[in-house]
């Protein structure tokens, strides 16, 4: 989902007070010594699903936009059933001074730091992490944002130069991005919460040649993989389709969506070997097809997957409000649970109240308790859950 840069409606930290250069010891979230038990709480991939918490099974899960606030909004999407959900782990500023949000690292001409405050700093994501693990829900942990807001790709390209295209060639700014993801991924690679590490939310190299982001993806992945062989890695795109790959697929018009003007070709991506699984994103109203349509792009993702042999999740999806939610998301639920093998689908974004007056970030939440949320939410995951798990599908 595109993240507005009105970042004041993030106000979950106090105002910038200290963050220092030292890195103390990593907290450990999971205090066991039961190495095998713990390894069967890691979710892998079985086939065209996931093995979770050693039951390979369907799923359905939503994203809070404000993942941070944590119990509230962890309790409250257990009890509706979902298993998985999606945080924002990046958080960069360029000016820590004038930040009034949470953020984990800074790059600036002085250097790269990472920032230990309690209330706004990286303590803010072991909350997170631990508010998950007790409440049974898997994170996929997203490392960087293609967007602006929270500290994107254009934090790292004012400190290093280039365009927004070319940080995925700019090797100053990979040499970063790469010390960050050992930060994150060293500091939680022991914890059962994480489902996947993800790349990027949504990369894109608008009129790029699809081989760009297909070869960042590939050494930004194995790059994981060496620091953490035992957690899924993700990718996180949108899913977009590109003409010299997807010309196979049924009900391929060459519109936007299929025409890799977004310099992302999901069939090559996925066929990277430590890639395991895709991601798929689904804004129809924003990129001008019918809703209809939506289910079209599912099965064709879907039979990518069969191709590759590859679990493929759907990742995000969402209907504004204004009209019948209902009545548009269910037909697409419906084709992931009767018709295809999708592996589980989250539905953007999970709305709640908070005690301090935050709400979600844009007119597509749905919120706790709400008749939409009992039928899209709590009856959607029970259905998944129902599904009868087929590893080989």
């Amino acid at each position: 989902m595109y993240i507005s840069s009105r970042l004041a409606l993030l106000a979950l930290a106090l105002f910038y007070s200290a963050f220092i250069r030292c890195a103390p010891t990593p907290v450990d979230l999971v205090e066991t010594a039961d190495l095998e038990a713990r390894t069967a709480s890691i979710t892998s991939v079985n086939g065209r699903l996931f093995r979770i918490d050693d039951k390979t099974q369907y799923f359905a899960g939503r994203i809070p936009y404000h993942a941070l606030d944590g119990p509230v909004d962890r309790s409250q999407m257990a009890a509706t059933g979902y298993k998985v959900t999606r945080v924002w782990g990046f958080g960069t500023t360029n000016n820590p001074s004038a930040s009034y949000d949470v953020y984990y690292q800074v790059l600036n001409s002085t250097g790269q730091y990472f920032n230990y405050n309690p209330s706004n700093g990286i303590a803010r994501l072991d909350y997170a992490i631990a508010a998950a693990e007790k409440y049974g829900i898997k994170i996929i942990l997203v490392l960087l944002n293609n967007w602006d807001a929270l500290g994107g790709i254009n934090t790292y390209t004012n400190v290093y130069g280039g365009t927004h295209n070319g940080f995925y060639t700019n090797a100053a700014a990979q040499a970063a991005y790469k010390n960050y993801i050992e930060f994150i991924v060293t500091r939680y690679k022991r914890s059962t919460a994480v489902f996947s590490w993800e790349l990027c939310n949504e990369p894109r190299c608008s009129g790029c040649d699809t081989a760009i982001i297909t070869k960042w993806a590939a050494d930004t992945s194995a790059y994981i993989k060496s620091l953490d062989a035992t957690h899924l890695v993700s990718l996180g795109d949108d899913g977009w389709l590109a003409p010299a790959s997807s010309s196979h697929l049924p009900n391929n018009d060459g519109s936007y969506a299929y025409s890799g003007y977004e310099g992302v070709d999901f069939e090559k991506n996925l066929a990277i070997c430590t890639l395991d699984f895709g991601t798929v994103h689904m804004y129809a109203d924003q990129w001008g097809y019918n809703y209809s349509w939506g289910s079209t792009w599912i099965a064709q993702h879907d039979a990518v997957g069969k191709k590759l042999g590859k679990p493929v999740l759907l990742e995000e999806y969402a209907v504004p409000d204004g009209v019948d939610r209902v009545a548009i998301a269910r037909p697409w639920q419906e084709t992931v649970l009767q018709k295809t093998s999708i592996a589980g689908d989250l539905m953007w974004q999970f709305g709640t109240q908070f005690s301090n007056g935050v709400k979600p970030l844009d007119n597509y939440a749905v919120y706790w308790n709400t008749s939409d949320l009992r039928i899209l939410g709590n009856g959607h995951a029970r259905e998944m859950a129902g599904k009868t798990a087929v590893a080989t599908l």
